[in-house]
Formats: structure tokens, C-alpha cells, sequence
């Protein structure tokens, strides 16, 4: 699959099969997560792969009570690290780190969609609550959540702003 094709392909996928991902796609899900870039090598960000069906269901409702968390066969939280902050300062930690967990999971989701998988990027949740379920240390901040699976339907595109509108040339 080329690259554009999955840009253009992929759907936030809100519906799933109640069928299980083979440990060998979760393998390649996370070295998708790990080898995407991050500012100055540092890798400020920390994934937690949920299969717990109890614990999806909490984040679901920490999450505004979007149900189809808790139905996806995995639902992956990313955070962020807030020790980047000893290496950056105050814009490692409230934009940098932010830009590590960003460019890992569109990597992933990438990823996931050219193993068959759909996911969303649910960023509509309360932090504190995400924090206390999965006993987070205090130096990471839940940025994403993704639920993930194989899709039971696929929307079509939403439509996009034209090239023209989106990007000016100086």
C-alpha cells in the first residue's frame, strides 16, 4: 500500500467486529508507535494497550460515554511525558511531548489501517479520570485515546478544504 493511498483511506472508524487483533498486528501496531520521530530523540510518550473489558468500559465513560471505547477489541491511551521538561524546558512539555504522542499514533493508525484495522482518535475525555484508572504516574498526561479493531462498516470521506485553502506559498 502506498503511503498517500493510506493517508487518503483511512476513516475514524467508530464501529468494530467483536473479533480478536492476532498478537503479531499488535506487534507491528507498537513498532509503529516506537519508531516514529520525536523531538530531540527523546521519546516523551507512553502507550497503554487496553484489552481489559472492564477498563475499557471506565475509559468509556471517562470519555463523555463514547460506548464504542469500551466495544473496540483494544483501545490504546498515549501519553505524554512530562520529563522532557528537564531537557527542554516548559515547550518540551507543552509541545513537544504533545508532538511525540501525535506523530506516533498517526504512524499507528497508518499502520492499523493497512493491517485491515480502523481506529479514532478520541481526544474528548477527562484527563484526571483516564489518570486515576490507569494509575498513571504523576509525569504523564493522557493526550489520545484509540480505540481499535476491525471495522463493521466504513464511512466515506468527509469532505476536506481545497489544497488552495489549506496552504499558502511563500
Amino acid at each position: 500500500m502506498k503511503i498517500l493511498d493510506a493517508v487518503r483511506e483511512r476513516r475514524s472508524i467508530r464501529k468494530f467486529l467483536s473479533k480478536e487483533i492476532p498478537g503479531t498486528i499488535i506487534d507491528i501496531l507498537k513498532e509503529a508507535l516506537v519508531w516514529a520521530p520525536s523531538s530531540g530523540n527523546l521519546q516523551a510518550r507512553k502507550f497503554y494497550f487496553v484489552f481489559d473489558r472492564r477498563t475499557k468500559e471506565k475509559l468509556a465513560g471517562a470519555a463523555l460515554n463514547q460506548s464504542f471505547i469500551a466495544k473496540a477489541p483494544l483501545t490504546i491511551v498515549a501519553c505524554a511525558d512530562s520529563k522532557i521538561r528537564l531537557h527542554y524546558g516548559e515547550r518540551g512539555e507543552t509541545l513537544y511531548a504533545i508532538e511525540d504522542v501525535a506523530a506516533s499514533i498517526m504512524g499507528m493508525m497508518l499502520v492499523a489501517h493497512e493491517e485491515g484495522l480502523g481506529s479514532v482518535w478520541v481526544g474528548a475525555f477527562d484527563e484526571k479520570d483516564v489518570s486515576k484508572i490507569l494509575r498513571l504516574p504523576e509525569n504523564l498526561r493522557p493526550v489520545a485515546i484509540v480505540p481499535v479493531g476491525y471495522p463493521s462498516s466504513v464511512p466515506s470521506a468527509p469532505p476536506r478544504v481545497s489544497k488552495e485553502q489549506a496552504i499558502s506559498e511563500i
